[in-house]
């Protein structure tokens, strides 16, 4: 199957810097091993299909938006281009970057690691080899360096340390500018930005202390070196490089206190003001920072969740704001300066706020902990989503958005679903309640409880959606409760186990339950519950999945096998060993190999696709199988994360990380960094002694395959993956004949024969040629053309109508088509009806999805002329009651005349 790795929902922000993009309409977020890009205008998500090794920790933009340089944890960078969103070259830089800036003019970009800045020569301007060559290695600062930023110009550049000192470069060797050491702060330097076409400069520490550095000599002050001093120093590099198997670039070391001979005719700074936040409770901590230059606006973010907004160099505040109870990581200003973005990676929180409207652009959160259970709805639209933290969420697949989100679950949630109308979503949780939510309203509007508190592990509706049935861990008991009264119908029990699964059969009154106690019981809804008939398994059964046409039954065991049943005879039809296909990575903390611990290891959740021909199944791996039910052999193994920030991803464990006393992993490496615990002298209360540095492990815990066919979900580790139909350049003919060409399908358009042109580019299969066919036919002859259709072109006729309709603007034309093609085949196509299902759900989502715009700009509309209205008859009042008055008056003085 052509699927491919289409989008990321469910995780907005982990961690790194944010980046606007060179229009200032959308916003670049790193999430993981991977980059999301939000576009704030068109209300839309995407996330790119290119990934680091581990989480990425910075991103660089280029100046004219074409470029990204992603740097991970460990230093691997990887140069994207983001117009084809594809990686263009990989480099290691050895040692983790801290920060990584490009200079305005796009020649040059720095990066800053240990405690060095780097000037590297930018990639794209020529075409090379090597895409990343160095230019400068700048030493000065004592420790680490953290942050960097540009002179307008390109000229200069200011490196920020956590020696408390800032360093301001000469990207060129200037006869007065080579280095300038400037201190004033007691605490790390959180950001420096220059000011405005200046080499003025503002400096910002985590003490919440701003200096105002003020410089003697304008930017166009700065003098180029004689070219005697530089040919020599030219010659001597060349001797250098020439024993060097690389050349290494221009060195240049920094001095924190000169002579005074050094010193003398150079650059001179003075600090002319310093600054304090106010420190009231956790102020004193500040985290990032970003500064406007244009309209002097600086943004400030703090531990507690606070920003503050002043403007420079008078420091006045304009308002400040909690947006978080969580350290803000992140912070960054769009070209416009209207809009500011800020990430919290301790909740995973994305807002972008318009501080002159004081309002949110965009305010998206996933969940705090791992997903555990998702479900699309019978459109395909929308997914829900529920968490360990106790929230439900609904996504928005088309634009990859959360727009509802429920927080009435007091415990972690095990299982949702929606009915088949797709307007209530279920939900079941270890707080002892199902709770059903309307979609029309946003709200709680039924809770199903047990006679005796229970925590629910499984949840189940039937077709109906009138019958709701949960699965109890602690009691071994099903609940049985009504939809329309919300009362409690039947308890269930038989089970000697807890319950792990329920599904109903979508063409019967048939419940299945998976226990435990190693069987799965099939209970009939029609002959008050009984239970039909009983399922002996050789191992705990861990779920059951009806295939769509509710023909057979698909259960997933303890021993990591999947058995296929004939349920209506209680015979097994098939089985599959998927054991060693779950392909188990290595725990860095694990004492027995990959292999052996795949002994113990199963699939934890299985889904039948659209068409029931195939099933995926998921389990503790990152591999995501897909296998062929009639044939019973693996189609295809998705891999679906390369994150190795994450636990269990390794099959085998490094010889460098063990030592004689254990792993190194068992080293916790988490104390003393920028969020962890800062070791501290006795009697000072600083860092949460609770805090501990752990990997997450990679798992699955639910796939869900789209009714539309095109798709499938898996909650992760990582988050919400989709995978879908690639639409990419895959050249896919049907009956190709050797006529066949493009050149022949336009003459039999131009003769208008337009049947047979269709036929045509069907056969060939390109989009944009059936496209131009169909759209050729003339709005009156849609009829005579769609009654002249083979009927094996009819399904095919709509299933590119259904793609049609998410792209083109010809609304009415291709309704017409899709109202004429189901009226005249209606007969044939109900024949067909299982095979034909997904087809007819991707085109009803399509035109759900129109429909839903439309009649918000109808009513908005309709709106906007009942008040023009309104507004009109209130004037036409008023005029006539001011031209009464008017009359009044002459009468008035008309009698006083006569008088």
């Amino acid at each position: 199957l052509p699927l491919q790795f289409s989008g990321l929902l469910g995780t907005v922000y982990r961690r790194g810097n944010l980046s606007f993009t060179r229009d200032g309409s959308a916003l670049i977020s790193p999430v993981g091993n991977r980059i999301s890009v939000f576009d704030l205008k068109n209300n839309k998500c995407e996330t790119y299909p290119l990934a680091t090794r581990l989480n990425i920790v910075c991103v660089g933009l280029s100046p004219d938006g074409t470029l990204a340089i992603l740097i991970d944890e460990e230093g691997a960078a990887l140069l994207v281009s983001l117009i084809g969103k594809c990686a263009i070259h990989q480099f290691y830089f050895h040692k983790p970057v801290h920060s990584v800036s490009f200079s305005p003019d796009g020649k040059k970009f720095v990066i800053t690691k240990d405690n060095v800045a780097l000037m590297y020569h930018a990639p794209g301007r020529k075409r090379e080899f090597n895409a990343f060559v160095l230019d400068k290695t700048y030493y000065g600062p004592y420790d680490e360096t953290t942050c960097i930023d540009w002179t307008d110009d390109s000229k200069c550049f200011a490196v920020g340390s956590k020696d408390m000192s800032t360093w301001v470069f000469g990207a060129e060797r200037w006869a007065n500018l080579i280095y300038y050491s400037l201190g004033g702060h007691k605490d790390i330097i959180v950001a420096c930005f220059f000011e405005e076409n200046s080499l003025d400069l503002y400096t910002i520490s985590q003490d919440a202390a701003l200096c105002v550095w003020q410089c003697d000599t304008e930017l166009d002050g700065l003098k180029p070196r004689p070219p005697k001093d530089a040919a020599r120093e030219k010659n001597t590099e060349e001797n250098d490089e020439e024993l060097l198997e690389e050349p290494k670039g221009e060195e240049i070391h920094g001095k924190a206190n000169p002579s005074e001979q050094e010193t003398r005719d150079k650059v001179k700074y003075s600090r002319v003001a310093k600054y304090f936040f106010n420190k009231e409770g956790d102020f004193n901590n500040l985290t990032c920072a970003a500064y406007h230059k244009k309209t002097h606006l600086l943004v400030t973010g703090f531990a507690s969740g606070i920003f503050h907004l002043h403007e420079l160099p008078d420091f006045n505040l304009i308002h400040s704001l909690s947006i978080s109870d969580q350290r803000i990581a992140s912070i960054s200003i769009n070209c416009t300066g209207d809009w500011i973005a800020f990430g919290c990676s301790g909740l995973g929180q994305l807002l972008v706020w318009e501080w002159q409207s004081e309002s949110y652009v965009l305010k998206q959160q996933g969940h705090f902990n791992s997903m555990v259970s998702l479900a699309y709805s019978p459109d395909g639209q929308y997914i829900v989503t529920g968490g360990e933290d106790g929230k439900v969420k609904v996504w928005n697949t088309s634009s990859s958005f959360c727009f509802v989100t429920f927080t009435e679950h007091t415990s972690g949630v095990t299982a949702v679903t929606f009915t088949s109308n797709g307007y209530v979503i279920l939900s079941a949780s270890l707080d002892g309640t199902v709770r059903a939510f309307d979609l029309h309203r946003y709200r709680n509007f039924r809770t199903f409880t047990s006679p005796r508190p229970s925590q629910f592990s499984c949840l189940a509706v039937d077709s109906s959606g009138e019958i709701v049935s949960a699965g109890s861990q602690d009691s071994f008991e099903i609940f049985i409760w009504s939809m329309q009264s919300g009362r409690l119908l039947d308890v269930l029990s038989g089970h000697e186990g807890p319950i792990s699964s329920l599904s109903f059969n979508p063409m019967k009154s048939v419940l299945a339950s998976g226990s435990w106690d190693k069987t799965v019981k099939l209970w009939d809804m029609l002959d008050s519950w009984r239970t039909k008939e009983t399922l002996i398994l050789n191992s705990d059964v861990l779920v059951v999945a009806f295939r769509p046409d509710g023909k057979e039954l698909a259960v997933a065991s303890l021993n990591g096998q999947i058995t296929f049943w004939d349920h209506e005879n209680a015979v097994q039809t098939g089985s599959i060993e998927g054991r060693h296909d779950l392909q188990m990575g290595r725990k860095e903390l694990d004492k027995i190999t990959a292999k052996q611990a795949a002994k113990g290891k199963s699939f934890t959740t299985l889904c039948y696709s659209a068409d029931g021909q195939s099933i995926l199944a998921g389990g503790l791996s990152k591999f995501v199988c897909i296998y062929n039910v009639k044939e019973q052999i693996l189609m295809k193994k998705f891999e679906i994360s390369c994150n190795f920030s994450l636990d269990a991803m390794e099959e085998y464990l490094d010889r460098r990380k063990m030592t004689e006393f254990g792993s190194m992993a068992l080293i916790d490496e988490g104390g003393g960094g920028d969020d962890g615990v800062a070791i501290p002298l006795p009697g000072v209360k600083r860092g949460d002694m609770s805090y501990r540095h752990f990997k997450p492990e990679i798992r699955v815990t639910c796939l869900r395959f789209s009714p539309t066919g095109r798709s499938w979900a898996a909650t992760t580790t990582e988050g919400l993956l989709i995978y879908s139909l690639d639409s990419g350049l895959i050249f896919d003919p049907f009956e190709l004949d050797i006529d066949i060409t493009p050149s022949n399908i336009h003459k039999t358009l131009h003769q208008k024969e337009y049947t047979k042109a269709i036929i045509m580019a069907f056969k060939l299969n390109e989009k944009k040629l059936i496209q131009e066919a169909i759209e050729a036919v003339p709005i009156n002859e849609v009829d005579v053309i769609c009654s002249s259709l083979p009927d094996l072109y009819v399904e095919k006729v709509l299933e590119f109508l259904a793609s049609a309709f998410e792209i083109s603007c010809h609304l009415e034309f291709y309704l017409i088509w899709a109202h004429k093609l189901l009226m005249l085949h209606g007969q044939k196509l109900k024949t067909r009806s299982v095979k034909l299902l997904p087809v007819i759900q991707f085109l009803q989502k399509s035109i759900q999805r129109h429909f839903e715009d439309v009649s918000k700009l109808c009513e908005w509309n309709i709106y906007n002329i009942k008040y023009a209205l309104a507004m009109s008859k209130q004037r036409g009042m008023k005029r006539l009651a001011e031209e009464t008055s008017v009359d009044k008056d002459d009468l008035d003085s008309d009698s006083d005349y006569l008088m």
